[in-house]
């Protein structure tokens, strides 16, 4: 592991949010935090947006208050780039240094302040993807400018094949793997004692902007019910309205480790098109992690992680989501020997503690 506590640095974050509020930026770079003050390595976290502006994002219409929250964000990237990055030997942009508009602030760093900079994002936000709440800003995105910050980084990290190879199709100097991973030590493991529950739980866990991977799958497990008893399970931040049976858990920090622990098998589908191949299947990661075998769609990185029949299932068709999701349900002792493996997986590849290395290094690479 690189050693900085001879040659102390200080690391600015440029993020998209405030502390604690985005799960892209708590995995890929907040829970490092405490790697980087055991190093004793100094940082700042700086946000687009401010709490009081993030509230209002995700609300519909256009008010005062968000559009002077939006402003006062570019003012303080302004600042931030022009007067503050000279401080900090390495920066890092997760996502995009602003949510609207075109790259000037990346391009300033890159080109008139001839500095470095690592560029980290794990979803393929280079394609359309906007929330009915949030039709109006789809022209303001502009989401032709991620294959210039890809360029113009010194290192890109990515979360998944995918995502890397759209970095070196754009001409990245340098790209790397790094898959979005989990405290598998302090955080997300296995139950300690076994699950009995009767009948058996499938269970999902997303936001209810993912909702639709999982009403994708809905036909699938009505038929699945006519074959065998189980309970569904979701775990999510709203209630969502789906044509069948399920108990909804709300998604909790608190609560979320012990109601991932309560499935039997975790359930990941997905579309196949351009966004889904984004995607780094950081639900598998979350189901594997905590023991439980896990049942995807062939999209994005879930193929890397699932070692298909071994420590889950990979399915192609509706007759091998039923195949499978029957062989899981009608066997509890396939399930225990599969959630074993795939919690090997998991401590061997996609935990934070199997990555800490590598994390490290890259910002020594990056280093001014």
């Amino acid at each position: 592991m690189t050693n900085f506590k001879t040659s102390p640095i200080k690391i600015l974050f440029i993020v998209p949010y405030p502390l604690s509020t985005a799960p892209s930026q708590r995995f890929r770079i907040e829970q490092y935090f405490s790697l980087l003050k055991r190093e004793r390595i100094q940082y700042k976290l700086a946000p687009f947006v401010n709490s009081g502006t993030y509230t209002l994002l995700y609300k519909k219409g256009i008010s005062a208050k968000k559009i002077f929250g939006i402003l006062m964000g570019f003012l303080r990237r302004l600042k931030l780039v022009f007067f503050e990055s000279k401080n900090y030997e390495v920066i890092f942009i997760h996502r995009e240094a602003s949510p609207l508009g075109p790259p000037v602030f990346e391009w300033i760093l890159a080109k008139l302040l001839k500095r470095k900079f690592i560029y980290d994002y794990d979803d393929a936000i280079w394609e359309p993807s906007i929330s009915a709440a949030n039709r109006a800003a789809f022209f303001a995105k502009a989401f032709w400018k991620i294959k210039y910050i890809c360029k113009w980084a010194f290192i890109n990290s990515a979360g998944n094949n995918f995502l890397e190879n759209y970095a070196k199709q754009s001409g990245a100097r340098q790209s790397l793997f790094l898959p979005t991973v989990v405290d598998a030590v302090n955080r997300y493991v296995p139950a300690k004692a076994k699950n009995n529950n009767i009948p058996p739980v499938i269970g999902w866990t997303g936001s209810h902007s993912t909702i639709m991977y999982l009403q994708s799958c809905i036909e699938i497990l009505k038929e699945l019910k006519q074959l065998h008893e189980f309970a569904l399970v979701v775990i999510s931040d709203k209630k969502p309205e789906l044509d069948i049976d399920f108990v909804f858990v709300p998604w909790n920090t608190q609560t979320e480790i012990e109601s991932l622990q309560h499935f039997d098998i975790g359930i990941m589908p997905l579309v196949k098109d351009r966004w889904s191949e984004g995607k780094c299947g950081f639900k598998i990661i979350q189901y594997m992690a905590t023991g439980i075998p896990a049942v995807a769609s062939p999209t994005g990185a879930n193929t890397s992680i699932i070692d298909n029949g071994i420590n889950g299932f990979i399915c192609n068709s509706k007759e091998e989501w039923i195949r499978s999701l029957s062989m899981l349900l009608n066997d509890k002792a396939k399930r225990e020997e599969m959630g074993f493996l795939a919690r090997n997986k998991i401590e061997v590849h996609y935990s934070l503690q199997s990555r800490e290395g590598a994390f490290l290094q890259m910002l020594k690479d990056a280093r001014w």
